[in-house]
């Protein structure tokens, strides 16, 4: 999906015209789609690395393949051992939500918006968060070291990716379910998703609190992997990648039955 009436945009734009078409009021709003490292720095960045990706061939897909290729490799560096390839991946998560931020800053200023877009974006989420979880489970089976077979981490790493992409599905799930039944699609406003009841919406209160909920994007997931590596370097072993991999996936199947009584008790579906 195109703008109908495409706008002559100079080819050289400056910052503030960048930060002016690709960082609107209504995409800097949303509740649900815009990471926290976006507000809090990489959207001050982005619009200069968009600059560059201005002065070249390259399209707003093509950056979004960039932030696939990237969150990818923040999971594969989880393989290496050690502090390094805990702190390779962490760079390489946030550099996955830079590219996400320019993909569509670039998408925006060209006028190039398309559902294919759309898509390639959610490729993108849905590898990093389904092989981070795998390369943890690994991790903490001290791969590639001999005997890491012998181990269950490899088990519950994979168990942990099932978690995580099931409960990343529940979102993308209302939206079809909407999309079936000709509603018009969701507002990300916090009245829209607040569930109905009381003892629920207290719950959800809570949460805020001690957000556990909210680990299991990749930033959240290489930036913990990041920690427990210190931890374990600190120790000489791995026990805080392994307490790690069994408090994501225990905590996990609470995140889920959690998020499905909340869509289920709010006006997602109505």
């Amino acid at each position: 999906m195109t703008d109908a009436t495409p706008v002559e945009r100079p080819a050289r734009p400056t910052i503030a015209q960048i930060r002016e078409v690709g960082q609107p009021p209504a995409v800097r709003g949303r509740r649900n789609s815009e990471h926290w490292v976006a507000d809090v720095y990489l959207r001050a960045i982005s619009p200069y690395l968009t600059r560059v990706l201005l002065r070249t061939p390259i399209t707003a897909n093509g950056v979004t393949w960039l932030m696939v290729a990237t969150g990818a490799g923040a999971a594969f560096a989880l393989l290496i051992p050690g502090l390094p390839g805990a702190l390779l991946a962490a760079l390489l998560g946030q550099l996955q939500m830079l590219w996400d931020c320019c993909d569509g800053e670039v998408a925006r200023w060209r006028q190039t918006t398309s559902p294919k877009g759309v898509f390639i974006d959610r490729v993108g989420h849905y590898t990093a968060e389904g092989l981070i979880p795998i390369a943890l489970g690994l991790r903490a089976a001290g791969f590639p070291d001999v005997g890491w077979l012998d181990t269950p981490w490899p088990f519950i790493g994979a168990l942990l990716s099932v978690i995580v992409l099931y409960n990343k599905s529940l979102n993308d799930m209302v939206h079809v379910s909407r999309a079936y039944n000709g509603l018009p699609r969701l507002e990300e406003k916090a009245e829209v998703s607040a569930p109905r009841r009381t003892g629920l919406r207290r719950v959800r209160s809570a949460a805020r609190f001690v957000p556990f909920h909210r680990a299991y994007h990749s930033v959240e997931l290489t930036l913990l992997a990041l920690v427990a590596a210190v931890v374990d370097t600190a120790l000489g072993d791995l026990a805080a990648t392994r307490v790690l991999v069994a408090a994501l996936a225990v905590l996990g199947v609470v995140t889920i039955v959690g998020h499905l009584a909340s869509i289920l008790s709010s006006s997602r579906l109505r």
